[in-house]
C-alpha cells in the first residue's frame, strides 16, 4: 500500500508529524467553535445573537477573533449581582430615611416629632434649637444643650443606686438600737447581788465594775431611742454576774 506523501516528502517520520499537526489544528478549530458558543451564552441574553456568534466562529480562526473583539465585557451573572447590590443599597438608603412607628407601625420619617397616624409623640424637641432629639441622647448634637429628661434620668439612676446602701445603713442602725434596748432591759431585770454579813449588819457587796455597767446600760438605751440615726458604738451592756 503506497504511503501518502505530503509535499512530495516520502519520509514516514515527517508524514507522521504532519498528520499530528493537522489533527491538532482540527481539534483547535472545533474547540474555538465550542468556546465561542459557551462564552456567548454566558455574556449574551438574546439567543439570536448567541447563534450569530456561533455561526461566525465557523470561519476558521477569524470568526472567534472577531467575536472576542465585539463580545460584551461582563457576564450576565455579574450584571445581575451588580443590580442586586444596587437595589440593596437603595433599600438601605431608603430605610435610613424612613422607619416604622413603634405604636402603630405606620411609615414615618426619622425627623418626625409626632406620628401622623396614631398621633403619639415620638421625640422631644431641643429647648434651644427646637430640633428633634432621640430619647437616648444626653445632649443636643446640634447646639450642645443638655437634654433635661436625660439629666433627670441620670439623677434618678444615681438615687436608685444610692438607696440600697442608705437603706442597709439605716437597717443596721435600727438593729443596733434594738439590741442596746434589749441589753438595757436585761440589765434592769438582773437579780440583785446577795447580801454578805461584815459584822456590822447586812449590807450588799459592792462591785464597782458591775455598778458602772448598770448605770451605763439605761443611759445608752435611752440615748439610742432619742437619736436612732446615731451610729452604734458596738458596746452592749452585760448583766452583772451574781456574787458567789
Amino acid at each position: 500500500m503506497p504511503v501518502l506523501a505530503y509535499f512530495g516528502i516520502e519520509s514516514s517520520g515527517l508524514n507522521l508529524a504532519i498528520d499530528l499537526l493537522i489533527l491538532f489544528v482540527v481539534v483547535l478549530y472545533l474547540a474555538l467553535i465550542y468556546w465561542t458558543y459557551a462564552d456567548a451564552r454566558r455574556r449574551i441574553e438574546d439567543p439570536m445573537l448567541v447563534g450569530c456568534a456561533t455561526a461566525a466562529a465557523l470561519f476558521p480562526f477569524v470568526g472567534p477573533l472577531v467575536y472576542m473583539v465585539l463580545r460584551p465585557p461582563e457576564y450576565l451573572e455579574d450584571v445581575r449581582e451588580r443590580e442586586l447590590e444596587t437595589q440593596a443599597a437603595e433599600a438601605r438608603l431608603h430605610d435610613l430615611q424612613y422607619e416604622l412607628c413603634p405604636h402603630c407601625d405606620y411609615r414615618i420619617e426619622r425627623d418626625f416629632v409626632r406620628c401622623p397616624s396614631c398621633l403619639r409623640k415620638l421625640k422631644e424637641r431641643c429647648v434651644s434649637c427646637s430640633r428633634p432629639l432621640e430619647r437616648t441622647w444626653a445632649i443636643c448634637p446640634y447646639c450642645e444643650t443638655e437634654v433635661p429628661s436625660a439629666a433627670s434620668t441620670r439623677r434618678a439612676a444615681a438615687r436608685r443606686r444610692a438607696t440600697p446602701a442608705a437603706g442597709a445603713a439605716r437597717a443596721d442602725t435600727r438593729a443596733d438600737t434594738r439590741a442596746d434596748a434589749r441589753a438595757g432591759r436585761r440589765a434592769q431585770r438582773a437579780p440583785a447581788p446577795e447580801l454578805t454579813d461584815n459584822g456590822d449588819g447586812a449590807a450588799p457587796a459592792k462591785d464597782p465594775a458591775a455598778d458602772e455597767e448598770l448605770r451605763r446600760a439605761p443611759m445608752a438605751a435611752s440615748e439610742a431611742a432619742r437619736n436612732p440615726r446615731a451610729p452604734s458604738s458596738g458596746r452592749r451592756a452585760r448583766p452583772p454576774a451574781p456574787e458567789t
